[in-house]
């Protein structure tokens, strides 16, 4: 489909930032559950943890969007042929996001902490296989829309290009994961331990995805007056 996109890529700074607080989410996540697994306040770090990975997975939904946005509502525009990408499963990062921060809360006032925190698990999972491959979707955007403009393509852009590919696929595994572990934790079987396991697993990927986005969008930025 035809598809307008922007001259200057100077908006992606606020995606660039998003990443970066997006990968901030991912460790603050890890760190929180190692602290849980050293026996510190395992409930309480059950739910901040869920609690933070929510407002990660809204920030980097909203940063993707904010790409997306840029890219299909320009302030200038030239159009650029673009076929088979979209921002499918991007809606998922809102929702799940926004469902774990409530699961996260209500864990944190003693409410069923080990049961909804691994509700909110599974969830995470799902939203992250959806959304696996949005990150590349945008790479794979953004690259198009340098070649219509005979714009060579750099060695970052390349560098990017196999982060974002990677991220991917990372995604669906980490997300697959975090399903699994989720259902068995609900099932009871040692569930706090593994929630925690997944919890890594999730913030580990959430900081290669964060990451990706980061170099994704950098790598195509130019200054303001450039065309």
């Amino acid at each position: 489909m035809a598809m307008t996109v922007s001259d200057t890529t100077s908006r992606g700074s606020v995606a660039s930032y998003g990443g970066f607080v997006d990968a901030i989410g991912g460790v603050a996540t890890i760190v929180l559950a190692i602290v849980g697994l050293a026996g510190i306040r395992p409930d309480m770090m059950l739910a901040i943890a869920t609690i933070v990975f929510g407002v990660a997975l809204l920030v980097e939904g909203g940063s993707i969007m904010s790409e997306y946005a840029n890219i299909i509502f320009p302030s200038g525009a030239r159009s650029v042929a673009v076929e088979n990408f979209g921002g499918a499963g991007l809606s998922a990062h809102f929702l799940v996001g926004a469902a774990g921060i409530v699961l996260g809360v209500l864990a944190l006032l003693g409410i069923a902490t080990v049961t909804l925190t691994s509700i909110a698990l599974i969830a995470f999972g799902a939203a992250m296989i959806l959304s696996s491959g949005s990150v590349w979707n945008l790479h794979q955007m953004k690259r198009a829309m340098l070649t219509a403009e005979g714009q060579p393509v750099s060695g970052s852009a390349i560098l990017a290009n196999g982060m974002a590919f990677e991220s991917a696929g990372a995604l669906t595994l980490a997300g697959l994961a975090g399903i699994v572990l989720g259902i068995l934790a609900v099932a009871g079987m040692n569930s706090v331990v593994l929630i925690f396991a997944a919890l890594i697993a999730l913030g580990a990927t959430l900081v290669m995805s964060g990451t990706s986005l980061t170099a994704t969008v950098a790598s195509f930025m130019r200054p303001a007056d450039q065309r």
